[in-house]
């Protein structure tokens, strides 16, 4: 099991926390973290983007010209794609775009990506991360006293408004819950921040 110093918020060693090797040390397999990610962001996608075709446009009720002797090609409306104003020609119509995972992938890439970052050393755990008012500079001080690079993610095990809004005005830092954490949070950031609250539930849901 993959022991981690818990650290305060002033970057203190105040104890040690054992982590579930189910969760916290499972196999990193490539292939199936690409597969969550690329589910994640199509998931992302409203698919709402429209084009309108020659049926849909304004106009185009009369012949533009006669259909012989004119010495031009034969057109039977304005609003044909190769005229200006006219319908697009096999645009975009709104569509979905998602796509399903099992459950039993998606938790392995889930468990992978956790355990890719406590392999390389990017998983910080905090005693507790909580402030008694909405104020950045507190978050900024706890960030640069623990070490933590440029894109951090911060778990929590509940949601606290005054410590998710006062992480809110840094750049590269996103905040979210211990039951709302995804695959492509987790590898998209270069310090994996988790309360030991948090990380106590979520080796209680997954584990």
């Amino acid at each position: 099991m993959p022991n981690l110093k818990v650290v305060d918020m002033t970057g203190k060693e105040v104890g040690e926390i054992e982590l579930s090797d189910k969760v916290f040390a499972a196999d990193v397999n490539g292939s199936v973290l690409h597969a969550a990610v690329r589910a994640y962001l199509l998931n992302q996608r409203q698919g709402t983007q429209s084009t309108l075709t020659r049926t849909e446009v304004s106009g185009g009720g009369k012949k533009p010209w006669r259909q012989k002797d004119t010495g031009r090609a034969r057109q039977g409306s304005r609003r044909a794609p190769q005229f200006v104003h006219g319908g697009v020609a096999l645009g975009p119509k709104p569509r979905s775009y998602r796509v399903a995972m099992n459950k039993k992938t998606r938790r392995a890439a889930l468990f992978g990506a956790m355990s890719s970052k406590v392999a390389e050393g990017d998983m910080i755990v905090i005693d507790k991360i909580a402030t008694e008012e909405y104020k950045t500079k507190t978050m900024t001080a706890m960030l640069s006293a623990v070490g933590a690079k440029k894109k951090s993610l911060v778990v929590l095990d509940g949601v606290d408004e005054k410590v998710i809004k006062s992480f809110a005005n840094i750049p590269g830092v996103k905040t979210t819950q211990y039951n709302s954490i995804n695959v492509y949070d987790i590898l998209n950031c270069d310090s994996f921040i988790v309360a030991r609250g948090a990380a106590e539930k979520i080796e209680e849901v997954y584990a």
